[in-house]
């Protein structure tokens, strides 16, 4: 009797021991295989949202000041500007502020090197606040930089941006306030509707992602009102620091 099952052991456990093999395997495969490489990374497709309506035209008072202390944005009479100043030569943007995003930034010229951080930046073969061009400001998607944007975009596709003000300080003492009226995400044209603005247009980008992530956030905003400032106010001193 003891043979006979010590024929039946023998005859069934090599099966047994492939069977346990291939089952150990195959949980192996899925448990210890190592990290898979991540493929380029997909652009999302591009959405704009934009206020419903065209804001009607009219004359409003100056600004009583800069307003530059961090508190809820009062409502504001409607725009345009009336007596908007032309850009004299070597007007630039030195200062940018958006209150209720807390956002408070020097501004300055930007080139071809990766965008340096603690500032924002402009890029300079675009126009100036004044000159009837699109104006193109940028800065990096961080901490005390543009990240608010980049947060509120995430939200309704940015609809809590529209209608906010955005203030721009200029190297000759004034401040040129734009309203919001249009948040576009996943943008992958570059500069190209900047460049076909006709009239004057503030454009505000920033990354949606590591270096080489496709697509950005942009804000566009229109002329609201202007004001002079004091040279304090429009020329804090720049920070910046080099960051990858």
């Amino acid at each position: 009797m003891q043979g006979l099952v010590r024929d039946i052991w023998m005859r069934f456990l090599p099966g047994l021991l492939i069977a346990t093999g291939v089952t150990l395997l195959t949980a192996g495969m899925f448990t210890y295989a190592g990290p898979v490489e991540q493929g380029p990374v997909r652009a999302e497709a591009p959405t704009v949202v934009s206020l419903a309506t065209p804001i009607p035209v009219a004359t409003i008072p100056p600004l009583d000041g800069p307003g530059p202390s961090f508190v809820p944005a009062t409502p504001l009479p409607p725009p345009l500007p009336a007596g908007w100043p032309t850009a004299p030569s070597g007007r630039v943007a030195t200062r940018i502020i958006i209150v209720d995003l807390r956002i408070d930034l020097a501004v300055i010229k930007g080139n071809e090197d990766y965008p340096a951080c603690g500032v924002a930046l402009y890029f300079p073969t675009l126009g100036q606040p004044g000159g009837g061009r699109a104006v193109y400001i940028y800065g990096h998607a961080r901490t005390g930089m543009f990240l608010p944007i980049l947060d509120a975009s995430k939200v309704r596709n940015g609809q809590r941006m529209l209608g906010m003000i955005v203030d721009v300080f200029t190297s000759d003492n004034f401040v040129f306030r734009y309203r919001i009226e249009e948040v576009r995400r996943h943008q992958v044209g570059g500069l190209a509707n900047a460049w076909a603005a006709t009239s004057e247009e503030l454009w505000l980008q920033t990354s949606e992602g590591p270096r080489g992530t496709p697509g950005k956030t942009q804000v566009i905003a229109r002329p609201y009102s202007v004001s002079e400032t004091s040279q304090s106010e429009a020329h804090p001193r720049p920070r910046p620091y080099v960051c990858g």
